[in-house]
């Protein structure tokens, strides 16, 4: 019997028609355009609407895919949503998705692996369709980062935007999807990147909302150090497991939150510019939406067989690497 492997088939996103320049950022904080596009690569970032949730993005790009690809909602047996920045707590933004596009057989829920949430969400996806037990997931990385930016804030202001991109993961008998994966977390990682109030630990409270204690903190320094040793570590990691070359790979596919880290990433893995696919100079960290935004960008430059690595890394801390062998020809 031929090997199950858990095969992108389909590809969707939506992004917010609201650009934030780093002109209009200049206005807000004590920050400039040279400064920014110096030490991140972003030039602008999308905003979704106040009053809005992150479940619009994600039912929009949901349905880029099954309009785009005549697909019966019908059929679609999982709906996961990689987040950080769900409608609400104690309800899944995954399910409300999944009604409001009519995957009325499906079951859904959210996941929480920061920026690593769509790398986490893949491997979750590839594992329920390896076993044979589902057909048809799709999986959406969505968040809403201007709902905890802090807009006074120049360390983090400039960095985040708003996005969603889906994709739907199928079974493949050719060899075509997920080989392989390198995830790892280390707890430690919430000391450096976090929210602190409104969780179990610190609930919300009128003191909480005065302190910005909801807004997103930000250690720069220690956030970017372990991101560029985690990433390239997990990407040379993976390519040695699989005695790949940096000429056996097609594309690199890195998670957009720094460009710097971007091509640190590259330069250890040997891989020249021309396959290292970004957009983060129009959109900034979407984080969870990164990965598959990237893929909805460039789906027509994807060719079938094509060898891909993905990488990221996020809060928590969280990270990994993925070898994807790219399935199909637009």
């Amino acid at each position: 019997m031929k090997k199950i492997h858990a095969s992108i088939t389909a590809v969707g996103s939506y992004l917010p028609e609201h650009v934030l320049s780093n002109d209009d950022l200049e206005k807000m904080v004590d920050t400039n355009n040279k400064w920014i596009i110096t030490r991140t690569g972003i030039k602008e970032r999308r905003i979704l609407k106040k009053g809005i949730g992150v479940s619009f993005m994600a039912i929009k790009a949901a349905q880029s895919i099954l309009k785009k690809n005549n697909i019966n909602p019908l059929e679609i047996d999982m709906v996961i949503v990689a987040t950080i920045t769900p409608d609400m707590h104690a309800t899944a933004t995954a399910a409300y998705v999944a009604s409001e596009i009519g995957a009325n057989n499906a079951f859904g829920y959210d996941l929480n692996a920061a920026c690593s949430g769509f790398l986490f969400g893949m491997s979750t996806a590839s594992a329920y369709i390896e076993s044979g037990r589902y057909r048809k997931i799709l999986l959406i990385g969505a968040d809403k980062m201007s709902s905890i930016v802090d807009y006074t804030d120049r360390n983090t202001c400039i960095i985040f935007g708003d996005g969603a991109g889906a994709v739907l993961l199928e079974p493949n008998l050719e060899g075509m999807g997920v080989q392989d994966e390198y995830l790892r977390t280390n707890g430690i990682g919430r000391n450096f990147l976090r929210i602190e109030s409104g969780g179990s630990q610190m609930p919300t409270t009128v003191e909480t909302a005065k302190n910005k204690k909801h807004f997103i903190y930000q250690d720069g320094q220690n956030v970017f150090k372990h991101a560029v040793s985690k990433m390239a570590d997990a990407s040379e990691e993976i390519m040695k497991r699989n005695s790949l070359t940096n000429f056996d790979i097609n594309y690199l596919i890195a998670h957009q939150a720094n460009k710097r880290i971007i091509d640190a990433t590259a330069s250890r893995m040997g891989i020249i510019d021309d396959k290292v696919l970004m957009n983060i100079e129009r959109y900034g960290n979407t984080t969870a939406a990164t990965i598959p935004l990237i893929l909805s960008d460039y789906e027509l430059k994807l060719k079938k067989e094509d060898k891909i690595i993905f990488a990221a890394f996020g809060a928590g801390f969280t990270w990994g690497a993925m070898y994807l062998k790219w399935g199909y020809n637009s």
